[in-house]
């Protein structure tokens, strides 16, 4: 890297490097919001599979069925697209003429977040049914209440046995923040494109882009696998 490649991802005066990290932050936002919102999703979706009722067990496998089905890309274009044909139809009820559209990051992040939802339903699901049945009894024979047998016993070993599968989901998670910059949203790849554009540097600006994304997904990366780490040597006590 020249001097003059230095100077474009830099954070001088003719330097994009601020509005990268800005950006690079964004992602990072939206990827933590997307899984959160896939984390309930997840474990609502998991208790939906695993229920006896016949009716929310198929609730629960439409649910994971579509949402890993159709692409995510489309996922983002339906919900960009339908979202602002839904609200700009409420509007004009209400007697606002005009055109209305949800903000990009709202629009994206619920899009994502469903996605991730539906890998974290199996995640979860597969989680629970490795518990130790015996545990679980033995709780219930100590009269536990239902809420202490989650809390103690289900909860903690759940998400052990979830974080390795959990953990590669995050990881797609954030490499799917991507996606936002098709709906306008200035993550890290739509600033990449609009440096790369001013400068005629997209190789530049893309290599620095894909060393953000690597950088970001190594280090939470790492912070996942310490917990996994940490918690398995919890349970060998």
């Amino acid at each position: 890297m020249n001097t003059s490649s230095l100077t474009l991802v830099g954070f001088g005066p003719d330097g994009w490097g601020k509005l990268l990290v800005i950006a690079a932050g964004l992602t990072l936002i939206a990827a933590l919001c997307s899984f959160a919102i896939g984390g309930l999703l997840g474990t609502a979706g998991a208790a939906l599979k695993l229920s006896s009722a016949p009716l929310l067990r198929w609730i629960g496998t439409f649910y994971t069925t579509v949402l890993r089905g159709i692409p995510e890309i489309l996922i983002v274009y339906l919900f960009y697209f339908g979202g602002s044909l839904a609200l700009t139809h409420l509007m004009h009820l209400a007697g606002f003429p005009g055109f209305f559209s949800l903000p990009s990051f709202v629009i994206g992040v619920v899009a994502i977040g469903l996605v991730s939802g539906a890998y974290q339903t199996e995640a979860y699901r597969s989680a629970y049914l490795r518990l130790d049945r015996g545990q679980i009894e033995a709780g219930k024979a100590c009269g536990m209440s239902r809420t202490v047998l989650l809390w103690r016993i289900i909860a903690p070993q759940t998400l052990r046995f979830a974080l390795p599968a959990l953990g590669n989901i995050w990881q797609s998670v954030l490499k799917e923040t991507a996606l936002l910059s098709i709906i306008g949203l200035v993550e890290l790849l739509r600033q990449s494109t609009i440096a790369s554009g001013a400068t005629r540097q997209p190789l530049l600006f893309y290599g620095t882009a894909a060393l953000l994304y690597l950088l970001m997904g190594q280090l939470t990366g790492f912070g996942i696998r310490s917990v996994e780490k940490r918690l398995g040597r919890c349970w060998e006590r």
